[in-house]
């Protein structure tokens, strides 16, 4: 029996679930991209609850580590980190392209690309074990039949097919815990590749240090 809590917030959905061999014992999730350091701790303590689970009884712990929002990121990483050394369970990261390979079976021998909104009119495109933030009007080209996913799949799909690129758009936008679940128990079974459990900030950040310099830290009384 493999007992995994799956964690996700890369992008603008907030998701948990239990998986037990496989099959979801319990799921929730929340369409939004923000608030999501406060929505997780929460989603996670009713899905293991509504499981009838704690921590020591998981055997995965699976969480997803990018590409996508630098806090979303941060905030389910840093839980997944605490709750796995806590509960002295495994570990496990994927990335968003992984989760969606489990929702698109029937894809064949098409490529997926996932899409992922970057803003400013540019994407996260991840691609097999390339991730790379590219403009939409300087997508690179199709090297063969390919499949589309993400939330920014549409305005990609639409570009490549202007190209007489031979594409699929998917209808998987948003990953879901179950998913993340999924593509974590096939790395630990070594389907796939190692994989750190690190975020994935394919850009740097956006914070910057002020130009004058940080203010001195205040003097004690």
């Amino acid at each position: 029996m493999t007992r995994v809590l799956a964690l996700d917030a890369a992008c603008a959905r907030c998701s948990a679930a239990v998986t037990v061999d496989g099959l979801v014992r319990a799921e929730q999730h929340s369409d939004t991209a923000r608030g999501h350091a406060a929505l997780l701790p929460e989603m996670v303590r009713h899905v293991l609850s509504a499981a009838g689970l704690s921590g020591p009884d998981l055997d995965l712990i699976a969480v997803t580590v990018g590409p996508g929002s630098f806090t979303g990121l941060r905030t389910s990483l840093a839980l997944a980190h605490g709750l796995a050394l806590a509960s002295h369970v495994t570990l496990v990261g994927v990335s968003v392209g992984e989760t969606f390979a489990e929702a698109l079976p029937q894809i064949g021998r098409r490529s997926l690309w996932t899409a992922i909104d970057s803003r400013r009119g540019r994407v996260f495109l991840e691609r097999g074990s390339s991730i790379v933030a590219v403009p939409l009007d300087d997508l690179p080209r199709a090297q063969g039949p390919i499949a589309v996913a993400g939330d920014a799949a549409i305005a990609v799909a639409s570009r490549l097919a202007a190209r007489d690129s031979d594409v699929m758009l998917t209808n998987v936008r948003l990953p879901l815990a179950w998913q993340v679940a999924a593509a974590a128990m096939r790395r630990h079974a070594s389907a796939l590749p190692p994989r750190d459990v690190l975020p994935i900030y394919v850009d740097p950040p956006e914070a910057r240090r002020p130009a004058a310099g940080l203010r001195p830290a205040p003097r004690g009384v």
